[in-house]
């Protein structure tokens, strides 16, 4: 049990809870409905770009989804921490090449390189819902 799930109240739970499922099965979603910006920052080195983003899409949604259900939400928090260490690569590669999801609105490198740290907090923010119960 993670230490600041420990201090959430039942109300910032939920509410944690939801957005992180929303914001997964969104972006999840979004991996086959617009598969082309998260194509660029596959790696070279890693075989079958298209795969891969329609995997961690897959991964995304029934992570984002497993979290509205009890049964579930343990299974998929966990699956999403090792989602957000699985994708980190893409990232970093991102950042490296100064890659742009939308080359009409490019983010400056130093956006690219700040987001690599964010990693650390969406996987804290996974880590919440690891627990057996919600709060109370």
């Amino acid at each position: 049990m993670t230490v600041v799930a420990q201090r959430l109240s039942p109300r910032a739970y939920r509410a944690l809870k939801y957005a992180l499922a929303g914001l997964m099965t969104a972006i999840g979603i979004a991996h086959f409905a617009v598969p082309e910006p998260f194509l660029k920052i596959v790696p070279a080195y890693l075989p079958a770009p298209l795969m891969l983003v329609y995997v961690s899409g897959f991964f995304e949604v029934c992570g984002g989804l497993g979290l509205l259900q009890p049964a579930t939400r343990r299974l998929a928090a966990w699956g999403l921490v090792a989602l957000f260490v699985a994708v980190f690569p893409a990232n970093v590669h991102q950042a490296m090449h100064d890659i742009a999801f939308d080359p009409a609105h490019p983010l400056p490198s130093w956006a690219l390189w700040g987001r690599l740290p964010l990693q650390l907090g969406f996987i804290g923010w996974a880590l919440q819902f690891t627990r057996r119960e919600e709060p109370q």
